[in-house]
């Protein structure tokens, strides 16, 4: 029988780590490694009551772990802004940042309280103007970014004059989008910090496939049962050729602690839909430094100068 893909996660004891999406699925496995190296995770959720169970189940697998959770509506600039200001008033150095969570496919067209596209704005502008609001506590930590793309970043397109989709809407394109954004935020953040020498540096990771909750009943964006993908993707993750919750966490893990992985670097499974966790180039939508100055000056306008850097 084949030996389980994992990794080995460093000593994290005296580290602050904040992870976005950690209620459940892929976030909720990263927030329990990195609590089980020994940080101190930060969880801010949306649904407290949610956070609150996935903290209980972090200390029930790790009963040592420090872990807490805070409000987080990442659809919200509103919302962004007032976990910036609750952790900035606590005043200490966050030490790694992994900005997993994310939005998939509603069945229709949605907005965000600001008036963004949904997708867009929650997976790609909600983590650009939380990452730039927590800077000052991300320097002082000398932190390690981590964002989290998808394989749909490969087919990615940024629809430069239509970035909120408002003229011509396809779902899966938004998506695609979104999740290509993530990916550009992430290179363009390494570049300006080795260029203003910010002390921090910014990585990307994909997790492959595995059954998650992305494409589950989620009655909140308007889905009120699981998406054929999602029973294709159950099917491939029990017959081995898909990853798990536990297996797609390892890229992620691997950008974030690996002692020997640096900024502006791409991990990924072996395998595109799955496997060990390993270095990957950069697909070719996410190689123009172009494009990625270019999307970090059309975010800071569409997010506001409170949260620019």
């Amino acid at each position: 029988m084949a030996h389980p893909i994992d990794i080995t996660v460093p000593d994290l004891t005296g580290r602050i780590a904040v992870v976005t999406g950690a209620s459940d699925g892929i976030g909720r496995v990263i927030a329990t490694r990195l609590a089980r190296a020994g940080a101190e995770v930060v969880l801010p959720v949306r649904s407290p009551a949610k956070g609150e169970r996935a903290a209980e189940g972090i200390r029930s697998a790790v009963p040592e772990a420090s872990v807490s959770t805070r409000v987080l509506d990442l659809s919200s600039l509103d919302s962004v802004g007032a976990l910036v200001d609750e952790l900035r008033a606590e005043g200490r150095p966050i030490h790694l940042l992994v900005n997993n969570a994310g939005v998939m496919q509603p069945p229709q067209r949605q907005e965000t309280s600001d008036g963004h596209e949904l997708q867009f704005g929650t997976n790609h502008l909600g983590h650009f103007a939380l990452t730039l609001g927590l800077m000052p506590l991300l320097r002082e930590g000398r932190a390690r970014i981590t964002h989290q793309t998808s394989i749909a970043a490969r087919s990615g397109a940024i629809g430069w004059n239509d970035l909120d989709g408002r003229e011509r809407y396809d779902g899966m394109a938004a998506y695609n989008q979104s999740k290509l954004a993530v990916a550009l935020f992430a290179r363009e953040l390494d570049a300006r910090s080795r260029e203003g020498q910010w002390a921090i540096t910014s990585n990307l990771a994909h997790p492959g496939i595995s059954p998650t909750n992305l494409l589950a009943a989620q009655p909140g964006i308007g889905r009120e049962k699981d998406t054929g993908g999602r029973r294709v993707v159950g099917l491939l993750s029990r017959l081995g050729i898909a990853g798990t919750p536990e297996t797609a966490a390892l890229p992620a893990l691997m950008a974030a602690t690996d002692p020997a992985a640096l900024g502006d670097e791409f991990y990924g499974p072996i395998r595109v839909i799955g496997g060990r966790p390993a270095r990957k180039e950069f697909w070719a939508p996410m190689r123009s430094m172009a494009d990625a100055r270019r999307l970090w000056e059309a975010s800071e306008r569409l997010t506001g100068a409170r949260f620019a850097v």
